[in-house]
């Protein structure tokens, strides 16, 4: 199975940029879909962004759509979710997270998470 491991979090002021990267163990990296998700204090676990095996499409949540990009390097085994124009309300952890095959955008639908990566963004 793999594993992930979340990496570029930090704390950045409005209107800055950020790339957390997602890296993967485990073996048969291509076969799984990734998804990013993030997690607010005293808030749920909230779906950011998706990317399909072979990057041919992605899906994000309206509220990052047009300021965040996910893509993926198969050939290094990791995702990528680069954050522009970021807002004091993407203040947060995020996750990445993988399923084999489909995508989807709800938590329950993943089986394998990493530890997160807090991104803290500065008014």
């Amino acid at each position: 199975q793999v594993q992930l491991v979340e990496s570029g979090g930090g704390l950045v002021q409005a209107g800055n940029s950020l790339r957390v990267s997602c890296a993967a163990s485990g073996g048969g990296f291509s076969n799984y879909v990734v998804g990013w998700f993030r997690q607010a204090p005293g808030q749920e676990r909230q779906f950011v962004s998706v990317i399909s095996r072979d990057s041919s499409t992605t899906n994000y949540a309206d509220s990052v759509r047009g300021r965040f990009t996910i893509s993926r390097d198969n050939a290094k085994n990791t995702v990528y979710l680069q954050m522009n124009s970021l807002k004091p309300e993407d203040t947060a952890i995020y996750y990445c997270a993988a399923r084999l095959l489909t995508k989807a955008t709800t938590v329950r639908e993943y089986p394998f998470w990493g530890q997160g990566t807090q991104v803290t963004v500065s008014s």
